[in-house]
C-alpha cells in the first residue's frame, strides 16, 4: 500500500516536472529545469562532502531556480516568452510599505469560530464523514507502519517497541486534532520526510526540531515566503521525482522479507498493485473512495480471505 502511495502521485511529479509557471512557457525549458534540478540533487546526495549530503534537496531546488532565471533572462533580452518559465509576481507584488510586507501572520480558522459549520452537522453528515474518512484513516495507518520499519531500519532502534507503535500513532492523532482545531490540515508520517533522513543519515531529534522550528520562523518573513512561490513548479517536479520515489522504494523494501511464494502473500500484493495502479475509485453519491483507500480495503479483505492458509 505505501508503494502505491508513491506510484500514485508519480503523474503528480512526472506533470509538473514539464509544467511551466508562466502562461506560454515551453515545456521543454521547464523539462531541462526540472531534470536538472533533479540531477544536481542525486549528484550531491551521492558524491558531495559534508554539507552537500546534509542538505542536497535545497542545493538543487536552488539550482533549478537559477536555472530557470538564467532561462527567463535570455527570454527577456531576446523577447522570446516561451524561454520564461517562473513567474516573480509574489515578490513584485510585495508592498514593502505595510506590515504585511515585512512580516506575514497566518489566517487561523478556529473549529468554533461560527456557528454556521455546527448548524450543519447532522448524522447524515457525520455518517458522510465517517465513510469518507474511515478508509483514509487506514492507509495513513499503514504508511505510519512502513515508515516506521523503515526508519527503525535507519537508526538501528525497533521504535514499533520503543516508544512503541501505541504512542506514536497516539502522537499523529494529538497532533491532527490539534492542527484542525486551528484550522490545520492533518498530520502524518511522510515517505518523502524518511527518504531524507535514509539518505542524509541524520535522524537527530534535535536536528528535527530545530528545522521546524526554523520553519515556523520562515513563514512568518513575507519575502521569504514570496520567495518560496516563485519557485517555478517544474523545479518542485524535478525533486518530487525522487521524492515519491523513495514512498515507493520504502514500500518495496518490505517485500524483502515478505515470501511471495506463498499464495496468499502472493494474491495480496497482486490485488493492491493492479488495483492502486489501475487507479480504482469507488463512488457511493457524495463519498468518494480513492484509489489507495480502494487498494488498501480489497487488500486487507484479500488477507482475511486467505488467511487460513497452510504453510507446507
Amino acid at each position: 500500500t505505501v508503494a502505491i502511495i508513491g506510484l500514485s502521485l508519480s503523474g503528480n511529479a512526472v506533470g509538473d516536472l514539464m509544467k511551466s509557471s508562466v502562461s506560454g512557457g515551453s515545456s521543454y525549458v521547464a523539462l531541462i529545469c526540472g531534470l536538472f534540478t533533479l540531477a544536481v540533487t542525486m549528484l550531491c546526495s551521492t558524491y558531495g562532502k559534508k554539507a552537500g549530503k546534509l542538505i542536497p534537496f535545497i542545493i538543487g531546488i536552488f539550482a533549478g531556480y537559477v536555472l530557470a532565471s538564467i532561462f527567463a533572462l535570455i527570454g527577456k533580452l531576446t523577447g522570446n516568452a516561451s524561454l520564461t518559465v517562473i513567474n516573480y509576481s509574489a515578490l513584485t507584488s510585495l508592498d514593502f510599505t505595510s506590515f504585511s510586507g515585512y512580516i506575514s501572520l497566518p489566517k487561523f480558522t478556529f473549529l468554533l469560530g461560527g456557528t454556521e459549520g455546527l448548524k450543519a452537522v447532522t448524522g447524515k453528515y457525520l455518517l458522510t464523514l465517517l465513510t469518507a474518512y474511515v478508509p483514509v484513516a487506514f492507509v495513513v495507518f499503514a504508511e505510519h507502519l512502513a515508515d516506521h520499519k523503515n526508519l527503525s531500519a535507519i537508526v538501528g532502534v525497533n521504535l514499533l517497541e520503543k516508544p512503541g507503535l501505541t504512542r506514536t500513532l497516539l502522537g499523529d492523532g494529538v497532533g491532527t486534532m490539534v492542527s484542525t482545531v486551528f484550522g490545520g490540515c492533518p498530520n502524518t508520517t511522510y515517505g518523502e520526510s524518511i527518504g531524507c533522513v535514509a539518505i542524509t543519515r541524520n535522524a537527530s531529534t534535535i536536528s528535527i526540531w530545530g528545522c521546524a522550528s526554523i520553519c515556523i520562523i520562515f513563514s512568518l518573513i513575507s519575502p521569504l515566503v514570496a520567495l518560496l512561490e516563485t519557485i517555478p513548479s517544474c523545479v518542485m517536479g524535478g525533486v518530487c521525482v525522487a521524492l515519491y520515489g523513495f514512498i515507493a522504494v520504502s514500500g518495496f523494501k518490505m517485500f524483502q522479507q515478505v515470501d511471495l511464494n506463498k499464495n496468499k502473500n502472493l494474491f495480496v500484493a497482486s490485488v493492491i498493485f493492479i488495483t492502486g495502479v489501475g487507479g480504482m475509485v469507488v463512488s457511493f453519491g457524495a463519498v468518494e473512495i480513492r484509489t489507495v483507500a480502494c487498494a488498501l480495503i480489497l487488500g486487507i479483505l484479500t488477507n482475511i480471505m486467505l488467511s487460513g492458509e497452510k504453510d507446507e
